[in-house]
């Protein structure tokens, strides 16, 4: 039995440019591993059928879930007919912005790699993700990386910035699909912000990397969902820190420099909230399995 991290992610940026004709969105965002995952082990069965088994009973473990939808299309790929066991423990927040099923699925493509010893790459694991959601092909690689496309065109950055992550998840179901279809004309840009984020980072300007933290789609959700902008202000009052969205959200989180910081603001939010995590940043991922079990 084999077991993999299947690691969240933040975006550091999202600007989103115009509504592409195949209905999708163009984006340019800079996305962020950090090291709250899920864990994927994986084992040989056998007959021949992909089984599921996870700890988190209102989340489907049929052909609806990305990591059974990663384990068919590897052996659609390979035509390895063996059986496939999956056992999933949740620690990311379900419909969170911070690409939970993505990163399983990219760890399920990766664990089965090593569990058939198949070889390939993780740019070809990375095109094979590409065909189950936007977000694989990153959570192939993790680390940092600006998305072009719909989210699968990647420029992977490497930079020596480390900064923890204080997340706090509002118990409201988002649907990235609504929120997409809520943006307007005037929320599409011209001038992106990932250049200007990457610089920071390699410069490891620690102290300007919270600032420059954008997400249009922001202002979209916090409109749609008054409460999540509530606890947004609450945050920032009790940290007086910005605080940010990752994707279409709920999840909110604040940047720290040090892990004192980070603590501080972790202790303040936990005496007045639920659902806080302390995180930081993690680095490339795509071969960083955890071997066996």
């Amino acid at each position: 039995m084999l077991l993999e991290r299947a690691y969240a992610k933040i975006n550091l940026t999202l600007d989103v440019l115009r509504r592409r004709p195949d209905g999708y969105h163009e984006v340019d965002m800079v996305m962020q591993s950090i090291d709250l995952s899920d864990l994927v082990w994986l084992d040989c069965r056998s007959d021949s059928e992909i089984v599921l088994d996870l700890n988190a009973g209102h989340i489907p473990s049929d052909e609806r879930n990305l990591a059974v939808q990663a384990a068919m299309l590897f052996r659609k790929y390979t035509g390895i007919r063996a059986g496939v066991q999956i056992n999933l423990e949740k620690n990311i927040p379900v419909a969170a912005g911070l690409a939970g099923g993505s990163s399983d699925a990219a760890a399920v493509l990766r664990g089965l790699n090593r569990l058939f010893d198949t070889g390939l790459t993780s740019d070809e694991l990375a095109d094979m993700g590409a065909e189950i959601g936007s977000d694989v092909p990153f959570c192939i690689y993790g680390g940092t990386a600006i998305a072009r496309g719909r989210g699968e065109v990647l420029e992977r950055i490497a930079h020596p910035c480390h900064l923890y992550v204080l997340l706090i998840y509002p118990r409201v179901f988002v649907s990235t699909a609504d929120i997409y279809q809520a943006l307007q004309p005037t929320d599409f840009v011209t001038a992106v912000q990932s250049e200007r984020m990457v610089q920071a980072l390699m410069e490891q300007d620690v102290d300007a990397v919270p600032y420059l933290v954008h997400n249009v789609m922001q202002h979209v959700t916090f409109a749609a969902y008054p409460g999540v902008k509530q606890l947004a202000d609450k945050v920032e009052s009790v940290t007086r820190h910005p605080v940010h969205m990752s994707g279409s959200g709920p999840t909110l989180f604040c940047l720290a420099p040090t892990v004192q910081q980070a603590n501080r603001m972790y202790n303040a939010l936990r005496g007045v909230m639920r659902d806080v995590h302390l995180s930081h940043f993690v680095s490339n991922i795509s071969n960083s399995g955890d071997g066996e079990v």
